[in-house]
């Protein structure tokens, strides 16, 4: 029995501004929680995401024990960096500081997993991402299927395509080629400027993915103040996001099953949103079991972890 007590597993959230690494026993109970820099390999590169990865998990390893296992989930792994896997692991394998974590099982899975299971016990599911960016990914058995989940240039109905939808109508606006809109109101005031150029100027001279996803949170507002161009936005999200998690869900054959959808992300904030994401997609399987990720993704990696056993 004392032997067990100091065993222990590692989880790591990685993400595009943090990565989160959590120690468990092997009760799944967190005994130790740091945060390092991100490591998303698509905005820092894959040596840079395992310096962070290496920052988060060090501190860790000074609680005496063995770690038998190590899950590292990570965004754009699902899209773009699956066949790059043992790259990631010799990058990690070459950071001498956290070899210690190569004694156990060390495995790398997307982000998205990691939160389906931080939302449910169940290995059967999808969850969609509502978020900065948004995907739908599901599992049934020995299959997957995603959709969306493509980057900022993509994404229909994410907090990004929202931003870039404000900042269109508010030109077209602006410019008189389109309807007046609060969202110009609302907007001009976050920034605190007074005309189109100085707007301009604010949006392209900082880093798009900080500046644009937050005027969602605008549009969400506008909408309830009844703006009609800001309700046609909010509208099209639902859309959007229902689209993706019924894809997924046709792909997978749930239609007629009992299933669970993890929602995750901001946009779950806008009630408009939510209630119309759900009304959509339940039109489609009418068994489905929403459940609203209440606990931290790295939950899910930690779960993953222990199943390495």
């Amino acid at each position: 029995m004392r032997e067990i007590s100091h065993q222990y597993v590692i989880g790591v959230d990685g993400g595009g501004t943090k990565t989160i690494a959590a120690l468990a026993n092997l009760k799944g109970e967190i005994l130790m929680r740091k945060k390092g820099g991100p490591s998303n390999p698509r905005n820092v590169g894959i040596e840079k995401a395992c310096l962070n990865i290496t920052e988060a998990i060090y501190p860790l390893l000074k609680r005496k024990g063995k770690i038998i296992a190590t899950v590292i989930t990570l965004p754009a792994f699902e899209e773009e960096y699956r066949e790059k896997k043992t790259e990631i692991l010799h990058s990690l394998k070459v950071q001498k500081k956290i070899s210690k974590i190569f004694q156990g099982k060390v495995k790398i899975f997307s982000d998205q997993l990691a939160s389906f299971r931080a939302g449910s016990k169940e290995k059967d599911g999808i969850v969609l991402i509502l978020g900065t960016g948004c995907v739908a990914h599901g599992w049934r058995g020995n299959r997957e299927a995603k959709a969306s989940g493509w980057g900022y240039l993509s994404d229909e109905g994410s907090a990004f395509w929202v931003g870039q939808k404000v900042i269109q109508v508010i030109l077209k606006d602006l410019d008189k080629r389109g309807k007046k809109t609060l969202l110009s109101e609302l907007v001009f005031k976050k920034f605190g400027v007074k005309n189109i150029n100085d707007f301009l100027h604010r949006i392209y001279s900082r880093n798009l993915t900080e500046t644009v996803p937050p005027l969602s949170i605008l549009c969400d507002k506008a909408s309830k103040k009844r703006d009609t161009i800001a309700g046609e936005i909010m509208k099209e999200v639902a859309r959007e996001l229902a689209l993706s998690a019924k894809t997924v869900i046709r792909e997978l054959g749930f239609q007629k099953e009992q299933f669970p959808l993890i929602l995750v992300g901001s946009m779950l904030k806008s009630k408009i949103v939510l209630q119309e994401v759900k009304k959509e997609v339940r039109k489609f399987a009418h068994k489905v079991q929403y459940i609203k990720l209440q606990r931290e993704p790295v939950r899910g990696a930690i779960r993953l972890a222990m199943e390495m056993r």
